[in-house]
């Protein structure tokens, strides 16, 4: 049986990958349905900083995996591939058109090579990992993980808290480093009778893709997104432990709202954080060798990047 093609459209912040999946669903002689790839989307109540697509833009194409869980909530890669996998047998089943869109790299990872066999998020052990980065520093902390996990400490900053976390709690978890459960076979994914097909947007020019974000800070700065982490903060159930106030710009908002920074450098570090989280998502991207590249930077992307898709879905 011959695998069906599945286009994906990924790209890091701010290459247009929502301008060109909607060109493609206007453009598609079937209905198109998208499939976020994000792990911030996932979050209700957090529209602003995660540059979500709008009413408008939704009504435009079914859109899947938007606002599915609340920000107290997590979210993982092994949920994401089997709702995924889910979703698009559903939408084939349909006679419709899906198309996979987002930047979160370890998505695709996890749906294209399967997964490794790393234990679930324990709230004990995290905790008990707070207190020791409370009282030591994650600084400390990495220097714990470099003991016990040199290969897997040697690619995280020291101040890395959720990384480092990770890393020392499979470890605590399953008594072995994350870098020899991350080299095991990982459980299969050719499970489905889909071949994803990755479409990269990557900027040929980095710096037009810098302008870019730093325009689109601003300008959800300028629509209300301090007020928006007003209203999380408002809660009193979230805080700067949970993933989804570790998503790039939140933490930043919420530590201005602490009166830690000042409003200008709150705004100098969002624009650095989504930077470094661009640099992330691109050397993802790169390490995957049979995706086809469209410069984003071009002045004719959009169109290219729904040939490109066309070629694939049809």
């Amino acid at each position: 049986m011959t695998a069906r093609s599945i286009a994906c459209l990924l790209g890091p912040t701010a290459s247009g990958k929502t301008a060109a999946a909607l060109a493609f669903a206007a453009r598609s002689a079937r209905p198109v349905e998208i499939i976020s790839v994000d792990s911030a989307l996932v979050y209700r109540e957090m529209d602003i900083g995660t540059a979500k697509p709008n009413a408008e833009e939704r009504a435009l194409a079914a859109h899947h995996l938007i606002d599915i869980i609340d920000p107290s909530q997590s979210y993982s890669a092994a949920q994401f591939r089997g709702d995924a996998l889910r979703l698009v047998g559903e939408i084939v089943a349909r006679g419709h058109v899906p198309l996979l869109v987002g930047g979160t790299m370890l998505y695709f990872k996890a749906l294209t090579q399967g997964l490794n066999d790393l234990p679930p998020a324990d709230a004990d052990t995290r905790a008990l990992l707070d207190a020791d980065a409370a009282r030591d520093g994650w600084p400390a902390l990495h220097a714990r993980l470099a003991s016990i996990d040199p290969q897997t400490a040697a690619r995280l900053a020291p101040n890395d808290s959720q990384r480092i976390q990770r890393a020392l709690e499979v470890f605590m978890l399953t008594g072995q480093p994350m870098s020899a459960l991350l080299a095991a076979p990982r459980e299969s994914s050719g499970d489905a009778p889909y071949r994803f097909v990755p479409i990269a947007l990557e900027p040929s020019d980095r710096a037009v893709l810098h302008a870019r974000i730093a325009a689109r800070f601003d300008a959800m700065l300028a629509h209300g997104f301090i007020d928006e982490v007003k209203r999380l903060r408002a809660r009193g159930d979230l805080d700067l432990s949970m993933p989804s106030m570790r998503c790039v710009g939140y933490r930043q908002a919420w530590e201005y709202l602490d009166g830690a920074t000042r409003y200008d450098e709150m705004r100098d570090k969002g624009v650095f954080a989504t930077r470094q989280l661009c640099k992330r998502q691109l050397t993802w991207l790169r390490s995957i060798p049979e995706r086809a590249v469209v410069d984003c930077c071009a002045g004719d992307a959009t169109e290219r990047a729904v040939a490109t898709v066309l070629a694939v879905a049809g």
